[in-house]
């Protein structure tokens, strides 16, 4: 263990954790920031090649540094990924890598982080920033375990190439459903599945409203439930490269099968359909594991958050959680989450 008490202590160094990281230098506040990925980039070096800089519309830009200029066939993940390394460098901040964080808990008032290489640290606050990218969410549906075909999240889907040919399923109603169909369409016979009709938007008559969306994410954390994504209230729309997919029928949405079995599944009325491929474009979970110590769930099922701020403990604040957990709010959230630590260790020093 480290005999130094830090004031902060920032866990994953994504969008939402440099962006923290940044203000809390800016404020003077010394901190150092844990990272588990042995490289810089966060979840977006782990992104398909596919996803290109034409998808990405500068929402990944951190504080005061725009995104660089980059040929928008460039794959995101490599882009990002040497962006988010230079402005590690650029502006000195102190992440330390890779550091899994195995556990958070209070040690007489003060906060220790356990990583699972047996080292830790002490720190007066905490902001947690590890996203959701570890803890990809594939539903329970009945005979799943029989299918005999292969099975992939969306975290692990890489381009379309592995597919052509085939029949593939795609499973969920979200933005990485439609961008997924968009790019295996084209190439494949393809099945979509959804729990709940799609929310479709058009962007010339309903234009996004990322504030918004963020606000009633916000509302939710703040009750104290399990936080929905930003997108899942945004509603879906058509990108042009994603215009021959629709000509080619891939938006036209079925309900969830209610049982597979080795070579398909049936759906509800009883019609049976054969693929090779089931793609779970489900989303994620937060991963807050690590905080289970601190037990900041209250009886919603969620954390509840005041701004950033966990109600149950406020020496933490959660950013890339709920209404942060995408680039919409994530540098506010880093903002924020450093200005509230600074006036908590203000009013512990007075």
């Amino acid at each position: 263990m480290e005999s130094s008490v830090h004031e902060a202590i920032v866990v994953g160094a994504g969008q939402a954790g440099l962006s923290a990281s940044h203000h809390l230098r800016r404020l003077g506040i010394d901190h150092l920031v844990l990272d588990a990925n042995p490289t810089p980039g966060g979840a977006w070096q782990h992104r398909a090649h596919s996803l290109t800089m034409t998808d990405v519309h500068g929402v990944a830009a951190l504080p005061d540094e725009p995104l660089p200029e980059a040929d928008p066939a460039a794959p995101a993940r490599d882009v990002v990924a040497a962006y988010f390394a230079d402005y590690e460098t650029r502006h000195r901040l102190p992440v330390v890598r890779p550091v899994e964080v195995r556990a958070v808990r209070d040690d007489d008032g003060l906060l220790l982080v356990e990583a699972a290489d047996g080292r830790s640290w002490r720190t007066r606050t905490l902001v947690n920033a590890s996203g959701t990218w570890r803890r990809p969410f594939v539903p329970h549906v009945a005979g799943i375990g029989d299918f005999a075909g292969e099975q992939l999240h969306s975290s692990a889907y890489d381009g379309p190439a592995p597919y052509a040919g085939r029949t593939v399923l795609v499973v969920g109603g979200g933005a990485s459903a439609v961008q997924v169909l968009g790019e295996i369409a084209p190439a494949a016979r393809t099945l979509w599945a959804t729990r709940r009709e799609p929310l479709w938007r058009d962007p010339e008559t309903a234009p996004f409203d990322g504030r918004a969306a963020v606000a009633l994410v916000e509302e939710r954390v703040r009750r104290g439930l399990p936080p929905a994504s930003v997108v899942s209230v945004t509603g879906l729309h058509l990108r042009p490269q994603e215009h021959e997919a629709a000509r080619l029928g891939a938006y036209t949405r079925l309900p969830m099968p209610v049982r597979f079995d080795a070579d398909g599944a049936t759906w509800p009325d009883g019609t049976h359909r054969a693929f090779d491929v089931v793609l779970w474009a489900t989303g994620f979970r937060p991963d807050v594991a690590h905080l289970a110590p601190l037990h900041l769930r209250g009886p919603g099922g969620g954390i509840a958050l005041d701004g950033t701020t966990a109600v149950a403990d406020p020496r933490v604040q959660l950013v890339g959680y709920g209404p942060s957990a995408s680039t919409i709010g994530a540098n506010r959230a880093g903002r924020a989450a450093a200005v509230a630590v600074r006036d908590l260790l203000r009013s512990a020093a007075a």
